[in-house]
């Protein structure tokens, strides 16, 4: 930077106590807000990747440091799946090793991701008609913890423009969200397990 000069700004002492700026209070989420206020929009935000050979240790790990659930699986820029840590810490992994993929600790992301092709994806421009009520009634519907959100650009390949998580939208109501649907009677729990 050859040629410009910068100068050191001033600074003020600080007096014994001093008020903290806090961000202001979203606004609340209610069953009529429009579904695009809660939704994770990757043009803003940008989602955690990891590489499909990756231990399943270093999914964890990621999914800690950067507190998300769900990871996106990615060779270079193309998105393959994703894998969440119902993936990496529930049943699945012990499902594979006695299926005779060796031990947990040999599993890579690949062998537990969910792949693009076994996923639903909602379209922008649905969403930006849509409500909240209707995502949630979509989460119980597709009893999924997270639905991610496609757009087509004019010439464009398909992009994964957002995510919606059930988890992260429960706290913006103050309410749980059941992404499965629960018997509520005896004739229910009967009827579905003669299904």
């Amino acid at each position: 930077m050859t040629g410009t000069s910068f100068k050191p700004l001033g600074t003020q002492p600080l007096a014994a106590r001093a008020l903290l700026a806090r961000p202001a209070p979203g606004k609340a989420v209610t069953a009529q807000s429009p579904a695009l206020e809660v939704m994770t929009d990757f043009t803003a935000t940008n989602p955690v990747c990891i590489a499909p050979d990756a231990s399943l240790f270093a999914a964890n790990e990621a999914m800690i440091a950067h507190r998300v659930r769900l990871l996106f699986v990615a060779d270079s820029e193309q998105l393959l799946g994703i894998v969440s840590t119902q993936d990496t810490l529930g049943e699945r992994p012990l499902q594979l090793r006695h299926q005779g993929k060796g031990n947990v600790f040999d599993l890579s992301v690949a062998d537990l991701m969910h792949p693009l092709s076994s996923l639903a994806m909602l379209r922008l421009g649905d969403v930006r008609h849509a409500n909240v009520g209707d995502l949630l009634a979509t989460f119980k519907r597709l009893g999924r913890q997270h639905l991610l959100v496609g757009e087509e650009p004019a010439g464009q390949p398909l992009t994964v423009r957002g995510m919606f998580s059930a988890t992260q939208l429960g706290r913006q109501l103050g309410v749980p969200v059941e992404t499965f649907e629960t018997a509520q009677t005896f004739a229910q729990i009967e009827a579905a397990l003669g299904a």
